[in-house]
């Protein structure tokens, strides 16, 4: 599949699964996020893609396998699951593995940045303030 065709996918893919979310404060459609996030990720395809899905995994039905069988590719999904993070999930052990994938921390870098800009309280600067930091000297 071509990269536009992937991108086209993917932004399909996001805006099946996110239909009827909303953003903090419940009046902004979900999928302004992962738009937001896509547009912040440059020009390379692959991060395109995996922006778009980057909480697909986390925050709706979708699968891995789902992704895989609408024609994702594994090494996509690989990142998309890198940055699905779980309750569990320890902060500092999610950044180390988003920094050893350039796709990843790319796309993390943008969505944190996305974040930012969406109102944030002081907790979640101060987190995605020692995210970025993280990411970006790696």
């Amino acid at each position: 599949m071509n990269p536009d065709s992937l991108i086209k996918l993917a932004r399909g893919i996001a805006f099946e699964a996110h239909e009827g979310q909303f953003r903090r404060g419940g009046e902004v459609p979900y999928i302004e996020h992962p738009r937001a996030v896509a547009e912040r990720v440059g020009a390379d395809p692959d991060a395109k893609v995996v922006a778009w899905l980057h909480d697909v995994l986390e925050d709706t039905h979708i699968t891995a396998d789902n992704l895989l069988a609408r024609g994702i590719p594994q090494r996509l999904i690989d990142c998309v699951q890198l940055l699905t993070k779980s309750r569990e999930t320890v902060y500092d052990a999610y950044l180390d593995r988003i920094a050893a994938c350039p796709i990843a921390a790319r796309v993390k870098v943008a969505d944190m940045l996305s974040n930012l800009a969406d109102a944030p309280s002081k907790k979640q600067i101060r987190k995605y303030a020692k995210g970025l930091l993280r990411l970006v000297r790696e």
